[in-house]
């Protein structure tokens, strides 16, 4: 097994993603590579044996290296109703005939926009294409606002995404006891863990859930967006080495990295 590396998102990489939507040919069969670009915030491109974006808000994100128009996908993962991941979740879906999979009362919204879509729950599993995803607990809130108006959206949540190799992208969330269970539930061979602080756990914090996950392969997300989350991801990256076995790899918005 090759060790997992990291490379730059390129035009030439940009131009097959707008053009095919599968650029990286992984898709071949189980336990095959995967290929994970940063798309900034929590936003993720997953190229496995599907493509899947995973909370896309590029429209206002001001590090998205991507406009929502470049993004092919087969489908769309939303952990939760705040626009900065909502995003364009919607717009996305449509465009590439792809099913949104959210939990039910953020499926809905998305459903009478006329997006298709999956609304499950937590803890339960669905499988879409060659991709099994199982919906995952995240403390945090969930709502929409727009128009004047606030809307709930159920309960916040992350996902096990196994599309090829696992990959759990907490959304979300503060550091909570079950994150072990998860991790021996699941086992994911990579976890996206949120490091910003004031709207989800910190570093001290995301350093407690790689030591409850147990995975070997951490990146750290939503972080440096904007001014009120910004963190020095070294300091997570110094503080996991020192504390577990873990990896941390630290991306820059739109670099990738190779999972296998």
């Amino acid at each position: 097994m090759n060790k997992p590396g990291r490379e730059r998102l390129h035009s030439n990489w940009k131009a097959r993603l707008v053009q095919k939507g599968k650029a990286s040919g992984l898709h071949n069969g189980p336990g095959d590579a995967m290929k994970l670009t940063w798309l900034g915030h929590a936003a993720f491109l997953l190229e496995g044996k599907d493509t899947v974006v995973v909370d896309p808000f590029l429209t206002g994100n001001p590090v998205a290296p991507v406009k929502p128009a470049d993004v092919k996908c087969d489908i769309v993962c939303v952990t939760h109703a705040h626009s900065d991941h909502y995003g364009n979740a919607v717009e996305i879906a449509k465009r590439n005939r792809a099913p949104i999979v959210a939990i039910l009362e953020v499926a809905a919204p998305a459903q009478v926009a006329g997006a298709e879509t999956i609304g499950m729950n937590i803890g339960g599993s669905t499988e879409v294409r060659d991709t099994k995803i199982t919906m995952t607990n995240a403390i945090h809130s969930s709502c929409f606002v727009g128009d004047g108006k606030v809307q709930a959206g159920g309960s916040a949540a992350g996902f096990i995404i196994e599309s090829g190799p696992k990959v759990y992208h907490a959304g979300d969330t503060a550091a909570f006891g079950d994150m072990r269970l998860l991790g021996e539930l699941y086992e994911p061979d990579l976890a996206l863990l949120p490091i910003g602080d004031f709207f989800t756990m910190g570093i001290a914090e995301a350093t407690k859930a790689v030591e409850l996950l147990g995975t070997r392969r951490v990146i750290p997300m939503h972080y440096n967006t904007f001014d009120i989350i910004k963190q020095d991801p070294g300091e997570f990256k110094g503080n996991v080495s020192r504390k577990t076995k873990s990896e941390v790899t630290i991306l820059k918005p739109g670099e990738s990295y190779r999972l296998e």
